[in-house]
């Protein structure tokens, strides 16, 4: 994998990050990899912000645009919202209601199964996010102290969800579902409502 593409994945899993982060994740240089960061900055791939430090100058983060996107998975966005436009034509809100019950009772049948012999909280997560990533969701797994988070860094189905948000509460309402016996889960931060990413808060019972 290019260094470019390496910087852009971190900052994609792990959000804003300085230069000097960045060179350690990656073995380089802080002024080597300040190069790499400035071809990116001028084809518009990132953008910075400067935050004031205790003391001393402010320290620069550096974070994705829009522009980069492209480089992760992709549903055919246009595809997918004229297919819930014809949906609604020919079935009406109904049927785009059975379509989207229908795809959660096929992926709650596929991840039962996965998680059939993961016994408690963390070992059925890392399942779970392992078959998200499988799927184009770049999820990964977090403890802090007895609580547990399941970060979605990218949404591969991103279009259809803004046109349709009863994707987005069918997605709360699967992993509620799948853990209802061990966790109690909600969701903390939101793609669709302009967050980096998709936050699953998940506090064991």
């Amino acid at each position: 994998m290019k260094t470019h593409d390496k910087i852009i994945e971190l900052l994609k899993t792990q959000g804003p990050l300085t230069a000097k982060v960045l060179a350690s994740e990656l073995s380089l240089t802080t002024m080597g990899i300040r190069q790499h960061m400035l071809a990116l900055e001028e084809s518009g791939e990132l953008t910075f912000k400067d935050e004031k430090a205790p003391r001393g100058r402010p320290t620069r983060y550096w974070s994705l645009t829009a522009k980069t996107n492209s480089h992760f998975a992709d549903r055919h966005d246009e595809l997918s919202v004229q297919l819930i436009d014809s949906v609604i034509a020919v079935f009406g809100d109904d049927g785009l209601d059975k379509l989207i019950a229908n795809r959660e009772k096929s992926s709650k049948r596929l991840y039962r199964l996965a998680l059939a012999d993961r016994y408690g909280v963390e070992e059925k997560l890392i399942t779970l996010a392992k078959l998200r990533s499988d799927e184009g969701y770049m999820a990964t797994v977090t403890q802090e102290g007895s609580v547990f988070w399941l970060f979605e860094n990218h949404c591969p189905i991103c279009a259809a969800a803004t046109k349709c948000l009863s994707f987005c509460r069918s997605e709360l309402q699967l992993f509620q579902s799948l853990l209802k016996d061990v966790a109690l889960v909600t969701r903390e931060e939101h793609i669709i409502e302009g967050a980096r990413r998709c936050a699953y808060k998940v506090i064991p019972l």
